[in-house]
């Protein structure tokens, strides 16, 4: 986790973007994140060296017999790989509309509707929370004249 915590916030470093009209810009996020997993990681660090040995897996009712759903990972794997192929064409709004769609509906979304509209309110609320919001630039695609 320390380690975790300092590449995140190297990787931070290099950022230099404007802050955003709410005085968020696109550092923020990565550095509360990279200075958790440094918190976390020296509690980890004093309860290991306390002699902690940390509590013994516990799953919530998971039947070990049963084989892994290998078909909703590479479904999953599928349409994330296919969301990083269309973002550019396609824009943000329009590509996390069906990736977001894409996901919903192979981890059991049954009213495909409802998960459509769902999946596009929420691919426009991130665009505009980063595009306008942090000041991020993400892909408009077609919609680029529309924004």
């Amino acid at each position: 986790m320390l380690v975790l915590g300092v590449f995140v916030l190297a990787g931070t470093a290099d950022v230099t973007t404007a802050a955003s009209t709410l005085g968020l810009g696109p550092r923020f996020f990565p550095i509360l994140v990279g200075c958790a997993l440094i918190l976390i990681g020296v509690c980890y660090v004093i309860d290991v060296l306390r002699g902690g040995r940390g509590d013994p897996e516990q799953s919530e009712d998971i039947d070990l017999r049963i084989p892994a759903d290998l078909r909703s990972v590479a479904l999953v794997s599928v349409i994330f790989l296919g969301f990083t192929a269309v973002l550019e064409v396609l824009g943000w709004i329009i590509a996390g509309a069906l990736l977001f769609f894409g996901l919903s509906t192979v981890l059991g979304a049954t009213h495909r509707l409802r998960a459509a509209l769902i999946a596009v309110v929420l691919a426009f609320c991130t665009y505009a929370g980063f595009v306008w919001g942090l000041g991020v630039t993400l892909p408009g695609g077609l919609l680029s004249g529309v924004l």
